[in-house]
């Protein structure tokens, strides 16, 4: 059993003086679908990729961002706009996630003292959610969202947790690694489910039929 997990807003919240990077895996093969869900179609902003990097533009906490892409990185660089992130590219893709938090790892600033991590085929995430993680992790070394269903992205993480992200392995490194120090986390509470990702045409049909109910993006 894992010990008992912190979940809330910490008294004072976080330090708005710290250098935060926010982090957008994009590396993806995307095996299943059989073309880049990067550039899958999605509302207003054109693509699932470039609806999740207007999320992170949009997040004034934000003081560096970047973005890894891998899997088909030639046609995303060609069709997505990329402007104000540093973009890193992941060789490694097909080896998972954590691949790709490793490969950020070496182009995080060097004042960075949290690293928020969002998934590029996850539109669901909003500002606000970032907000609250950034702002209810307090001084925890490992932060995650509390939705009504589960624990979700984003993630935060100190700066004193990056060495053991660089030793990650897999699509679920991360999760292991919140597992393995459970009584360090806290869980910030965010209204609402946790947001569906994309990795079956399924997936794709579901997140764009709850767009559409929701009023929100269409195919």
């Amino acid at each position: 059993m894992h010990a008992e997990r912190r979940v809330g807003r910490c008294p004072g919240g976080s330090d708005v003086s710290d250098f935060v990077c926010g982090l957008v895996l994009a590396a993806g093969g995307s095996k299943r679908l059989g073309q880049p869900k990067q550039l899958l179609a999605f509302g207003s902003a054109g693509t699932l990729l470039e609806h999740v990097l207007g999320v992170a533009r949009a997040c004034p906490e934000f003081d560096q961002r970047l973005c890894v892409l891998g899997g088909g990185g030639p046609d995303v660089r060609g069709t997505v706009d990329l402007s104000g992130f540093d973009v890193v590219l992941n060789e490694a893709f097909g080896e998972g996630c954590s691949s790709s938090i490793a490969a950020a790892l070496s182009a995080i600033d060097e004042r960075a003292e949290v690293l928020v991590l969002m998934l590029g085929d996850q539109p669901g995430v909003t500002p606000d959610a970032v907000a609250a993680l950034l702002a209810g992790r307090g001084d925890a070394s490992l932060a995650a969202c509390g939705y009504d269903d589960g624990r979700g992205h984003p993630l935060a993480f100190a700066r004193g947790v990056f060495g053991e992200l660089a030793g990650l392995h897999g699509d679920k490194g991360v999760w292991r690694l919140l597992d393995q120090r459970a009584s360090e986390v806290v869980d910030v509470r965010v209204a609402g489910t946790v947001p569906p990702d994309v990795d079956t045409w399924e997936d794709y049909d579901a997140l764009l039929a709850q767009a559409e109910t929701a009023g929100g993006a269409a195919r």
